[in-house]
């Protein structure tokens, strides 16, 4: 999903439901390359010489002796056969590490991505709300684009032209088109040639936004030319991930400083959560979409359900009108805000629930999963405002939102397996 500030961001909640892709706040991250995993490379079986039972009536038989010595080295193999053919699609299965930038106490997440040879390097929303990943091109000239690192694809010598037209548009309105092109693009040390739209054009929207472009990393059902691979697919094609799974911890400002935050490719880091994860199959491919079964309150059922996704594209929680008053009926000082000329209908908390030890529950898989009110008092409506916006909003009836107020209070695995689904459990600070 995609916002770039608080307030156009409750102002665009209602517009949200008619928007593709599905999209709402946007948010602002780090990279750390890991070694491929030890049981990648297959041991040397002790063989005897071969010996050549029919020597040839010309020539010498050479006798083949073995190293004692030699210990197979299969990164370097990979590197020596990339070299030779030059096609890149050797790869060790690995894992890649990207920490995140936190921007404006949880507003939005980004991290480092490495595009061409030589890389140009550029600061990515990594976002399962959507499937496309794009930048600015160096042709590009619009104010939005002025403002970022812009990829000269004259300067990569492994950039291949495409030529389709590219455009996408977010749940607030803004928008960007260009064209597609394809290269070499690097995520935390796992790299894959890969099909990225260059910007000719962005809105003015993305001017005030830190980060350069997207990272897509929801289905390729969503990309917004149809036939793009995802990143995902095509790291997992190449079998360059020891497993199909990104996982993702998003810190809190509040829990911790909003230190530590990362995207990591082909594993699950135990030591981020407490207990085990619970699995959620996706119930549709597109956005990573699953049955939400329950919202509770303090563990008490408040009887709301949906079909929803998880977005780590948006900065709140976006559920049903219905669900968002129920929510808000049982926390004290809570106030619906009805729309105006200027502004949608949104709901505001008390700013004192930042030391509230009462939570918010969603119920997944058959596990309640809390958002603590303290970060449903989200920011405030102003300096000086005992009132703040709620991290919790309505408008989205058919399709709830956990955006980034639940995810900075849970581990999320998105698992791209052959049955895909989503993997979740309480974050550990």
């Amino acid at each position: 999903m995609k916002i770039t500030a608080l307030v156009s961001l409750v102002a665009a909640v209602l517009i949200t439901t008619q928007a593709s892709p599905l999209r709402v706040p946007p948010r602002h991250g780090h990279p750390l390359p890991l070694a491929p995993r030890s049981n990648a490379v297959a041991e040397a079986v002790d063989q005897p010489s071969p010996v050549l039972k029919n020597p040839p009536r010309h020539g010498h038989a050479v006798p083949l002796e073995r190293n004692p010595n030699y210990r197979p080295n299969i990164k370097a193999h990979i590197a020596k056969m990339n070299s030779r053919y030059g096609n890149g699609k050797l790869h060790a299965r690995s894992t890649g590490r990207v920490p995140v930038v936190n921007v404006e106490h949880d507003l939005e997440y980004y991290g480092n991505v490495s595009v061409g040879s030589p890389a140009q390097v550029f600061k990515l929303n990594f976002d399962t709300g959507s499937a496309d990943i794009w930048f600015p091109s160096s042709t590009c000239k619009s104010t939005g684009c002025k403002k970022h690192t812009r990829f000269n694809s004259a300067q990569s010598s492994t950039f291949k032209k495409d030529g389709r037209s590219w455009k996408i548009k977010y749940g607030d309105e803004s928008n960007a088109s260009g064209i597609l092109g394809s290269d070499i693009v690097n995520v935390g040390g796992i790299s894959v040639r890969q099909t990225v739209g260059l910007a000719t054009y962005e809105s003015e929207q993305f001017g005030s936004s830190p980060e350069d472009g997207l990272f897509g990393l929801g289905f390729n059902t969503i990309e917004s030319v149809s036939g793009v691979e995802t990143f995902l697919d095509n790291a997992i094609a190449a079998s360059a991930l020891t497993q199909p799974v990104v996982s993702v911890f998003l810190p809190s400002f509040r829990r911790n400083g909003g230190e530590g935050g990362e995207y990591l490719f082909g594993a699950i880091d135990s030591s981020k959560y407490t207990g085990e994860l619970t699995y959620i199959d996706v119930s549709k491919r597109g956005y990573w979409q699953i049955p939400m079964d329950d919202i509770t309150f303090n563990g008490q059922s408040i009887g709301q359900a949906s079909e929803g996704i998880v977005d780590t594209g948006t900065t709140l929680v976006i559920i049903g009108t219905a669900a968002a008053e129920a929510v808000h009926n049982n926390i004290p000082g809570a106030v619906f805000r009805p729309e105006t000329i200027n502004e949608s209908a949104y709901w505001t908390v008390p700013c004192t629930l930042k030391t509230s030890t009462d939570n918010v529950g969603f119920t997944l898989g058959g596990k309640t999963f809390d958002v603590p009110l303290a970060d449903v008092a989200y920011e405030a409506l102003n300096d000086g405002s005992k009132d703040c916006y709620s991290g919790i909003q309505g408008g989205q009836d058919n399709l709830w939102i956990l955006g980034d107020v639940f995810i900075k209070n849970n581990y999320c695995v998105f698992d791209q397996g052959a049955a895909p689904r989503i993997g979740i459990a309480p974050l550990k600070y």
